[in-house]
């Protein structure tokens, strides 16, 4: 994959750059800010960027903004986003729009080399990868109480893992349980959160992160 980082820790940003390239990735840019990222894919399209929310020149949402702008001009270039913390309101706004090729991990997961790999795998592939602790957020602060508290414990195991960015089979192997059985679950709970009419894998991930964080 070809691959440009966007993070203010240099210690960090070398690091990513070591591991990317150890495993077979082109690293075509490695940068300091927003400005310097937008720059430079403008001047050679990745095939994925890797970027942090919070960079200078105020530390706000600079990476968050910057990852906006390329998914609006360069929709075909796909986004990890990195995070110190669960900003809700960042969260929310990455995901209003399509999450093909979309994902936002806290950093402590990128100490777990596994699942920053497997995240950019996915992302890179047009899929989704959503740090399990900002799902879980998003779903404990949703206004929506009503239609949560219908769903059962398993179906609510099931919407966190699918909003995860998981597949049927891969949220049926973490629960132990069969595909048939994930399936049902899958049906039964955008039945009761009124959702039953979407299609689509992606498209379902986003509705119901649509549903759960507006």
């Amino acid at each position: 994959m070809r691959v440009m980082l966007a993070e203010d820790s240099a210690l960090l940003r070398e690091g990513l750059v070591r591991l990317l390239k150890e495993e077979g990735h082109d690293v075509l840019a490695a940068v300091g800010d927003a400005d310097a990222l937008l720059e430079a894919v403008t001047g050679e399209r990745p095939d994925a960027v890797v970027v942090d929310v919070r960079m200078p020149p105020t530390h706000t949402d600079e990476g968050l903004r910057a990852a906006l702008e390329i998914r609006r001009r360069w929709p075909e270039v796909k986004v990890l986003i990195l995070s110190q913390y669960v900003e809700k309101k960042y969260a929310t706004e990455l995901m209003s729009g399509s999450i093909d090729g979309v994902g936002y991990l806290l950093k402590d997961r990128v100490a777990q080399v596994g699942d920053f790999l497997d995240a950019l795998e996915r992302v890179g592939s047009g899929g989704t990868a959503f740090d399990p602790e900002v799902v879980r957020q998003l779903l404990a602060r949703t206004s929506h109480a009503d239609p949560l508290a219908r769903l059962t414990a398993r179906e609510h195991q099931v919407l966190e893992l699918m909003a995860q960015g998981l597949t049927n089979a891969s949220i049926a192997q973490s629960l132990h349980v069969s595909q048939s059985a994930v399936e049902k679950h899958v049906n039964a709970l955008f039945d009761k959160l009124a959702l039953s009419h979407t299609t689509g894998y992606s498209r379902r991930v986003l509705a119901v992160l649509r549903y759960l964080g507006s």
